[in-house]
């Protein structure tokens, strides 16, 4: 929270200033610390406060809090104590949202907070995982080795959204743009063409009549057919924010054709690289597989990981459970199996996570690689049909004028 002050210094005269503190015995007692004797004291106005405008301007970017857990990893191994760690990476973000939350997470340091209690607030920047992640590592004592596990994991995750992005851009403008030629040709240029041949009286060859009949149903019933889709988009949205309608969608994406076995491997790859982190730090199982519960999208896959935190915490272990459930594929079963057997989880765990990554790589690639030429060849098709109907009725028109 921030405060407004009157104090006198130590010259005893008049200063007033802002800053920043959990509540406002706190603040007052840094006022004293720092040599001044407090007149007046309140909480500053919450309505333009700075902080509050610069969160509710943005969130903080991934890129940002991987940056600074590198930085601050990097400063407590020099021997730097954390709240002067802090206040120095506070003013060296560009975020002014992020640079917001670390002079509040300062605060509640100084208040007595724990660093993973001050995180813990923040949960939009800071997830759950991760704070619970620094718990682990402030308890062990190897909190700069957590904060660089935390980022490499962040990193993987952010890298693996990226690339997916990347790779769907070119077919999707291919889609877009061709799309966008197909209905400018039938519905701007064709007509015109339409007008042209009814004033001259020809007979158009079978292929442009059908096309102009086609475009005359678009034009005709066009707005329905957009509203239609609309209506369709909005149905499917709606189903899909309840439930069930959820569960179906997801249930869904894990059994198409293709698409499928890449969301399934991304989504057991995460967990198990979550798994194999919290393990490392320190975290045991059932609050392990709680953390990993929260950071799944699919609720098949949630549903599936509830299951198997139930049965762990009865005491059947990680891949009996996994073994009964067809979400968690094969070789996932047996090495946790192994690594459960040796005591080593958190490296098989990892070794499977970098086998789902590889595997689910070469399939995005491979999707990719198939829809781009398929795009393409649909798209010159369209475009092509409406050429010949355009080109095979002018040569008829001429043919017809020359007899």
């Amino acid at each position: 929270m921030e405060f407004q002050y009157v104090a006198y210094n130590a010259n005893r005269k008049i200063v007033k200033g802002k800053l920043e503190a959990a509540d406002e015995n706190t603040a007052a007692n840094l006022l004293d610390y720092g040599g001044y004797q407090v007149v007046k004291l309140k909480q500053a106005s919450s309505f333009l406060s700075k902080p509050k405008f610069f969160k509710a301007m943005g969130a903080v970017k991934s890129k940002d809090i991987i940056m600074f857990s590198r930085q601050l990893a990097l400063l407590l191994e020099s021997g730097t104590d954390i709240v002067t760690s802090l206040e120095l990476l506070e003013n060296q973000v560009s975020s002014a949202a992020f640079r917001s939350v670390l002079k509040e997470v300062v605060a509640d340091l100084r208040s007595g907070n724990s660093l993973s209690t001050a995180m813990s607030k923040h949960h939009k920047v800071f997830p759950d995982m991760y704070h619970h992640s620094l718990a682990a590592g402030e308890q062990s004592g190897n909190l700069d080795v957590v904060l660089r596990q935390m980022a490499d994991y962040m990193e993987r995750n952010t890298l693996a959204q990226k690339k997916i992005k990347s790779a769907m851009t070119y077919p999707i403008m291919v889609g877009v743009v061709g799309l966008v030629v197909a209905i400018v040709l039938v519905t701007f240029v064709l007509p015109t063409f339409v007008d042209l041949y009814g004033a001259l009286g020809a007979k158009l060859p079978w292929i442009t009549a059908a096309l102009i009949s086609v475009s005359k149903w678009l034009i005709k019933y066009g707005v329905y057919i957009l509203a239609g889709m609309v209506a369709v988009v909005v149905g499917v949205y709606l189903y899909g924010r309840s439930p069930e309608g959820k569960f179906q969608l997801d249930t869904m994406k894990l059994t198409m054709p293709v698409v499928g076995r890449i969301v399934r491997l991304t989504e057991l790859s995460r967990a198990c690289r979550t798994i194999s982190l919290l393990f490392r730090v320190g975290l045991p199982l059932p609050e392990i597989m709680n953390l990993v519960v929260r950071g799944s999208n699919n609720k098949v896959v949630v549903k599936a990981l509830k299951e198997l935190q139930d049965e762990l915490i009865q005491g059947q272990g990680l891949a009996k459970p996994m073994s009964r459930r067809w979400v968690f594929l094969p070789l996932m079963v047996q090495m946790a199996g192994v690594g459960e057997e040796t005591g080593n989880l958190d490296n098989t765990l990892t070794t499977v996570a970098q086998s789902f990554e590889v595997e689910a790589d070469d399939r995005i690639n491979n999707a990719i690689g198939l829809i781009q030429p398929i795009m393409i060849i649909v798209m010159a098709g369209v475009v092509g049909v409406i050429a010949i109907a355009m080109f095979a009725a002018m040569y008829s028109m001429y043919g017809q004028i020359n007899i």
